[in-house]
C-alpha cells in the first residue's frame, strides 16, 4: 500500500440488541470509523419459541453496506456477531426456518443429558469450552429428531450465513467455530468424534476458514444492489464479535487482561495456547480461538444485559427517572457494596422482570433487598465489578500470568462508574476504550487482508492507540471487596 493510499471497508457489527454498519478507513497513520447505519435487533417470540429475524438482519446489513458504497470506495466487507447461534440449509442451499435465539428455553436440561453421554472432563479436554447451556452443541442435541435437523445439509453460524447469502460460499470462520462445543481446540479441526458420540450429523459442519481469508466476491446481483463499480470481496474477520474486539484492544503491555463489555461481558486473557487443566474446567473457563492463532482464555459474565433489561422493565412500567443516564448518575450516590448478588445466576439469562429477579437473588443470599431502581442499578454495577475481580484474578492464577492493567472495551467502556468500580475491585488501573473495539478489529483484519500495512496484532493495536482516546481509572482504596466476596460465597450464591 502506498503512503497516499487507503483501504475503505464495510464492517457489519451485529449485537443481540442492535446492529450497525460502519465505514472503516485505514491508512499508514490513520484509522477512522464512521457509523452509517444502525438498526434495532432482538429475539422474536413465535409459537412459544424465541427466534432471530435473520432475513431482517440481512436486509438491514445490505442497506448499511449500500450506504458505505454510496458514500465512497468499498474495498471489502466483513461481518462479526454474537456466537453460537446458527441457521440450517437444505440440500438446495435454502434456509430451513428462522434460527433460534440462544435465550430460548429449548436447551433447558440438555447440558445434563449430554453429561450423561460424554463426561464433562472429556468434552473439555477436546473443546476447552466453558459448558454454557446455550452452546451450539446443546442446541443441536435439543433439535435431534426434528424435521429441520434431519433435512439439514449444512450448518452455518450467523456471520457465515450472511456471508453465504452475499457470496454463495459456505464455510465456518474459526473464532466463531470454536464457541460451538464441536471444535477441537487442540487440532484446530471439527470434533467429529464428539459429534458422533452425541448422535449429531457431523457432516453438516462446513469447511473451516481463518480470519483474514477471502470468502469470495459478492454475487453479481448483490454487486448491482450495492451499486459497486467493481467486484467486492467478503473477508472473513474474527467473526465472533469478541475475537474482533480483542484485536481492537489497544494494549502495549504484555501482562494485560481484557473485558469486552456489552450485552455480555467477556473477561479474560490473550494466550499463546489453551489451558486445558482440570482446574480451568472446574472454574468453567473457556478457551476460544482468537485471530492469528491466539487463544482467548476467558469467562462469560452476564454483562450489561441485566441492566438494559431492567431499564426496559422500568420503562414499560412508566417509572420516572429510569433512563440510563439518570440511573447511572443516581447510582453513583448509592451506598457502595450494600447489596451484591451472583450476576451470573442462570435466572438472569432470559428476558423478563429483571428487577424482581435481582431482588429475589438478594433475598436468597441474605443481602439487603434493593427497593428502588437506583439501588437496583448500583447492585447490578457492584455485582458486575465483583464478578470481574473474581474472574480476572482466577484467569491469571489458572494461566500462571500476572495482570498489571485491565483494558475495558465495548459499550461498557463508556460507563465511567462501572469502569471505576472495576479498577477499585481489581486493584489495578483500568484503561477504558475504544467503545467500538469489535468494529475496529473487523476493519483492521479486513484492511490487512487487502494490503494495508498492519502486519500483526501489535501493529493493529498500536494504530488503535494512536488514533483513539483512552480513559484511565486508578484503583481507589476504602471499599472492602474481599468482605463482599466472602458474603456472597458464604451465602452459597457463587460457586467456588
Amino acid at each position: 500500500m502506498s503512503p497516499a493510499s487507503a483501504v475503505r471497508v464495510a464492517a457489519v457489527d451485529l449485537g443481540a440488541t442492535s446492529g450497525r454498519v460502519m465505514a472503516g478507513t485505514v491508512t499508514r497513520t490513520g484509522l477512522h470509523l464512521e457509523e452509517l447505519h444502525r438498526f434495532p435487533n432482538g429475539g422474536v417470540r413465535a409459537n412459544g419459541s424465541l427466534f432471530w429475524d435473520v432475513l431482517g438482519i440481512y436486509r438491514e446489513s445490505l442497506n448499511g453496506i449500500r450506504e458505505v458504497a454510496r458514500t465512497g470506495s468499498l474495498h471489502g466487507i466483513g461481518i462479526d456477531s454474537w456466537a453460537v447461534d446458527y441457521g440450517l440449509l437444505d440440500r438446495d442451499g435454502h434456509l430451513l426456518g428462522n434460527p433460534y435465539s440462544h435465550r430460548d428455553d429449548r436447551t433447558d436440561g440438555v447440558r445434563e443429558r449430554v453429561a450423561g453421554i460424554v463426561e464433562p472432563a472429556e468434552q473439555y479436554a477436546v473443546t476447552g469450552l466453558q459448558q454454557l447451556p446455550f452452546n451450539t452443541v446443546y442446541q443441536l442435541v435439543a433439535s435431534l429428531g426434528t424435521a429441520a435437523l434431519e433435512s439439514a445439509e449444512t450448518l452455518l453460524l450467523l456471520p457465515d450465513l450472511l456471508g453465504y447469502w452475499l457470496t454463495g460460499q459456505v464455510g465456518a470462520e474459526r473464532t466463531n467455530a470454536s464457541t460451538t462445543g464441536l471444535y477441537d481446540v487442540r487440532t484446530g479441526t471439527w470434533a467429529a468424534g464428539l459429534a458422533r458420540e452425541l448422535g449429531l450429523p457431523w457432516s453438516i459442519l462446513p469447511p473451516l476458514r481463518d480470519a483474514g481469508d477471502q470468502v469470495g466476491p459478492v454475487l453479481d446481483d448483490i454487486g448491482r444492489q450495492l451499486g459497486a463499480r467493481q467486484p467486492v470481496p467478503v473477508v472473513a474477520v474474527g467473526s465472533h464479535d469478541t475475537a474482533s474486539a480483542v484485536v481492537g484492544v489497544p494494549a502495549e503491555e504484555e501482562d494485560f487482561a481484557y473485558i469486552s463489555s456489552g450485552t455480555w461481558s467477556l473477561v479474560g486473557l490473550e494466550l499463546e495456547r489453551p489451558v486445558l487443566t482440570e482446574a480451568a474446567r472446574a472454574a468453567d473457563f473457556t478457551n476460544e480461538t482468537g485471530v492469528d492463532g491466539t487463544t482467548r482464555f476467558l469467562k462469560n459474565v452476564m454483562g450489561l444485559w441485566v441492566l438494559s433489561e431492567s431499564v426496559r422493565t422500568w420503562t414499560d412500567q412508566r417509572i420516572a427517572g429510569t433512563d440510563l443516564v439518570s440511573l447511572l448518575a443516581a447510582a453513583h450516590d448509592q451506598p457502595a457494596l450494600r447489596t451484591v448478588v451472583d450476576i451470573n445466576d442462570p435466572r438472569l439469562l432470559a428476558p423478563g422482570d429483571m428487577p424482581a429477579r435481582i431482588a429475589a437473588l438478594a433475598r436468597e443470599a441474605g443481602e439487603p433487598v434493593p427497593q428502588t431502581p437506583q439501588a437496583i442499578t448500583r447492585t447490578i454495577l457492584d455485582s458486575l465489578a465483583l464478578a470481574y475481580r473474581r474472574n480476572v484474578r482466577l484467569a491469571a492464577e489458572l494461566a500462571g500470568r500476572r495482570v498489571d492493567v485491565v483494558h475495558v472495551v465495548g459499550g461498557g467502556s463508556q460507563n465511567s462508574l462501572l469502569c471505576q468500580l472495576t479498577a477499585d475491585a481489581c486493584g489495578v488501573p483500568v484503561l477504558a476504550g475504544p467503545a467500538e473495539a469489535a468494529a475496529l478489529g473487523n476493519v483492521l483484519v479486513q484492511a490487512r487482508a487487502l494490503g494495508a500495512d498492519v502486519p500483526d496484532l501489535a501493529a493493529m493495536r498500536a494504530l488503535v492507540r494512536r488514533t483513539h482516546e483512552l480513559h484511565r481509572f486508578e484503583p481507589r482504596p476504602g471499599l472492602d471487596w474481599d468482605a463482599a466476596e466472602t458474603r456472597l460465597s458464604g451465602a452459597g450464591a457463587v460457586a467456588p
